[in-house]
């Protein structure tokens, strides 16, 4: 199988499962609604488009960095009545940094990622308001199992992250060790013998606003180890990433 590995890092980022109405929570990690509406939306896929081939994918997450939780109150008006609407919470992560994989045929997984190096739609992080610090690609798409892949990738933690990491250690009077034990969130087998872990109604069956529908997933985790590697270098410039530069400029319409 082919696998595709994603970077998902940013100031602030927002994977809700079970949000209703007023109260729009996150979870913990990325989902895979969240990730399969990221690839649909870079292949330009509309909202009433077929998902079935994405939602085959197999899905896996590592938590490379936790983040924190944040809440914040949302305000807004009918676009027509402006009517104020209702006083609504929302949760989000800050700073958190994942690596999230896709698994599957080798030329739809290929697909994917050349339309995530020119995506039709801004990709963002489980809501509009939340686009991506860094570019989302990590590499090309590699041949191996989703969980081999996923172990083996290296950590993207930040740089400040690995500071801290390492000063809370010799605070301690000990030396950090030479690797970092990080959270596995896995796509459960389908075996009747092992039940999953945890259940999320995050399968996209459809995104079509007029009867959105999700399907149940089971997600078993796990553990593994990853070097630490050193810390990246502060003088080495940023990875080109600009998510707008592909767009065309508006023409400002002549009076």
């Amino acid at each position: 199988m082919s696998v595709l590995l994603l970077r998902l890092a940013g100031p602030l980022q927002s994977w809700g499962a079970s949000a209703r109405f007023t109260r729009r929570t996150t979870e913990n990690a990325p989902t895979k609604s969240g990730v399969v509406g990221l690839l649909a939306a870079a292949q330009g896929r509309r909202r009433d488009a077929d998902l079935s081939d994405l939602a085959a994918l197999e899905f896996g997450v590592r938590i490379d960095q936790p983040g924190s939780r944040l809440r914040d109150f949302h305000t807004a008006h009918h676009s027509d009545t402006l009517k104020s609407m209702p006083l609504s919470e929302r949760f989000y992560l800050a700073d958190a940094v994942f690596v999230a994989g896709v698994s599957g045929e080798a030329g739809l997984v290929q697909r994917l990622y050349e339309a995530l190096l020119e995506p039709v739609f801004l990709p963002y992080l489980g809501r509009r308001s939340c686009p991506p610090s860094r570019p989302v690609t990590i590499a090309e798409p590699l041949e191996g199992e989703l969980e081999h892949v996923l172990r083996e990738a290296r950590w993207e933690a930040s740089a400040w992250y690995r500071d801290k990491r390492t000063a809370s250690f010799r605070r301690r009077g000990q030396e950090p060790p030479d690797d970092v034990r990080l959270d596995l969130l896995l796509d459960s087998p389908a075996d009747p013998d092992r039940l999953p872990d945890i259940s999320l109604r995050d399968l996209p069956m459809s995104f079509d606003p007029r009867h959105r529908r999700y399907g149940l997933r089971g997600v078993c985790t796990t553990e593994t180890r990853v070097p630490a590697g050193a810390r990246p270098s502060p003088t080495a410039p940023p990875p080109p990433h600009e998510p707008t530069s592909l767009l065309t400029p508006v023409t400002p319409r002549a009076d």
